[in-house]
């Protein structure tokens, strides 16, 4: 369920700043044409917190249907660092939810025995499996690689999308020893490619709104051992991450997606602004050169 490229879809506005369902509907059939393997709704890069109650459940039940009419799973971006709060989340998702994307506890911060303590007091509640994301820039909380993998060895728990900062030792520790069935998906859009090459299963990767099927060919070339394409392929997509981070996330990629048309704006909700035009024709160039070169 978990291999390959999931894009973390973008909520995109109209120009009264609403939310533009039926550009979700055109932007999902769009990576999904170009090689995603699944979706990802309410994730970071959908601005999750800027969103009401009412405007989350409509992004879901959006994105449900596409995947069920494509027959590829959908994951949602569950968020809380509240147990109790995050449980009562998880049963409140509606059917045909894949799987759902949940932070460490971000700012309580507690120890990895509270970390452990609550991801597995979530599996034994949750209706549907779960991806711990590992973002430790945004919880201030690192967890080891020893951790990750106890928890992986819950059937509830699904894989780990794994955004450190970097290629790290927990990084290699993890990857060398998963448990059965537990993947790891990238989620350092610039990094994904030398965690691909350690054994990650694929990426939940904001970046692959743009090329993605470039980022589809990047999973499968390092899966198949093909590392010379790999290698190269890997370098150009992230250049082209690079300048798509060059701002907030997701500022710079609405942006490119605006001008190509795939959304009606650029537009994102305080305390977000809209990226600068400077970044967004940077990146949108480097979008085009990996297109003309057929990298």
């Amino acid at each position: 369920m978990l291999r390959g490229i999931h894009v973390p879809l973008v909520t995109p506005f109209d120009s009264s700043g609403e939310v533009a369902l039926d550009a979700i509907d055109k932007l999902a059939g769009h990576v999904l044409d170009q090689g995603a393997s699944g979706l990802v709704a309410l994730g970071t890069t959908g601005e999750v917190a800027a969103l009401t109650s009412a405007e989350r459940s409509r992004v879901i039940d959006v994105c449900r249907r596409i995947c069920a009419e494509r027959g590829v799973p959908l994951t949602v971006g569950v968020t809380g660092n509240a147990t109790r709060s995050t449980a009562e989340a998880l049963k409140a998702l509606p059917d045909g939810v894949a799987a759902a994307l949940v932070t460490v506890p971000y700012f309580l911060r507690p120890a990895e025995r509270g970390v452990i303590a609550h991801f597995e007091a979530l599996a034994e509640e949750t209706p549907v499996p779960l991806v711990i994301y590992h973002i430790p820039y945004r919880t201030g909380q690192q967890v080891s690689a020893a951790t990750l993998r106890h928890l992986g060895r819950h059937p509830m728990v699904a894989g780990v999308k794994y955004a450190a900062g970097g290629i790290d030792q927990d990084a290699v520790d993890l990857l060398g020893d998963l448990p059965d069935g537990y993947d790891v998906l990238g989620g350092d859009d610039v990094f994904v490619s030398p965690l691909l090459a350690l054994g990650a299963s694929g990426g939940i990767l904001a970046s692959a709104h743009l090329a993605t099927d470039r980022f589809a060919e990047l999973v499968e070339a390092w899966h198949a051992g093909d590392t010379a394409r790999a290698r190269a392929l890997g370098h150009r997509l992230a250049r082209l991450s690079a300048t798509l981070f060059a701002e907030p996330n997701p500022t710079v990629i609405k942006g490119v997606l605006h001008a190509r048309g795939l959304i009606p704006t650029p537009d994102v909700r305080l305390p977000l602004l809209p990226a600068s035009a400077e970044s967004v024709t940077r990146a949108d160039s480097a979008w085009r050169l990996i297109e003309e070169d057929g990298a």
